[in-house]
């Protein structure tokens, strides 16, 4: 199934742009590169009409948890704005914000303390 329509189902850029923050923020997370990679990937989708990730690719390479967010914004989207708006709501109430293991690693390297990341 194609992903390509999603970005024409947001009431505004404004909307767009806070759910794709949504998605970096909190379901993006570096320690799972190939998810990370997937769901960066359909950050892309969100804000073009040319093709960057397929639904069976991200079926392939997300986590149980992260897909079924996914697929409900995929929905939420072709639904209404109304419900893009309860899925935001949904997803900052349940997930905290990630970590970002790599800025702060680079950020210590540059101040000369680097520690192992867990």
């Amino acid at each position: 199934m194609t992903l390509t329509d999603l970005p024409a189902g947001f009431r505004d850029e404004e909307q767009r742009g806070y759910v794709r923050r949504v998605i970096h923020d909190r379901l993006a997370d570096d320690r799972d590169q190939r998810e990370c990679r997937y769901l960066m990937r359909f950050w892309w989708q969100l804000g073009m009409s040319c093709r960057e990730v397929t639904l069976d690719q991200l079926r392939a390479n997300l986590g149980e948890d992260n897909l079924r967010l996914v697929e409900e914004l995929i929905d939420a989207v072709r639904t209404s704005p109304e419900a893009i708006d309860d899925w935001v709501d949904a997803v900052e109430a349940a997930r905290p914000l990630v970590r970002d293991r790599g800025f702060e690693q680079s950020r210590a390297l540059l101040r000369g303390n680097a520690l192992p990341t867990p």
